[in-house]
């Protein structure tokens, strides 16, 4: 579990890098605050789907990838909530500046981190009995 929950968190950081990125695009074209973190989550929920498939889990041999990254997306949105409502609080509480949205997204990052790492483990890519 340890080796596992590190590359969950290696895996996590690029989702991290991919979520401010798209973020900091979205408010340059004008998405604001918050419906530029919408998009900026789902593009870091893709991104780590695939990585953590890859590199953190096992996926079955019996699901197929659509329905496997159906049930990640549903569990990284529960994560989300948590992760979503950390940033919220941020962005309302410190002063506007440069830094302000990847000050956000990373507590958000932290605050969401055990939920979704629990989850992907024990229902996305529940070991085989």
């Amino acid at each position: 579990m340890n080796r596992q929950l590190l590359r969950f968190v290696i895996v996590g950081t690029a989702g991290f890098v991919v979520d401010a990125s798209v973020l900091y695009v979205a408010l340059h074209f004008g998405a604001g605050y918050y419906i530029g973190r919408v998009l900026s989550f789902l593009a870091a929920v893709w991104t780590t789907w695939q990585l953590n498939r890859r590199f953190t889990f096992t996926p079955s041999d019996n699901d197929s990838p659509l329905r496997e990254g159906g049930r990640y997306l549903l569990a990284m949105c529960g994560g989300g909530v948590v992760n979503y409502a950390a940033y919220c609080a941020v962005i309302a509480v410190l002063p506007k500046h440069a830094l302000l949205p990847l000050v956000a997204v990373g507590a958000g990052s932290v605050a969401g981190l055990s939920f979704n790492f629990l989850v992907a483990r024990h229902w996305v890519y529940k070991p085989s009995r």
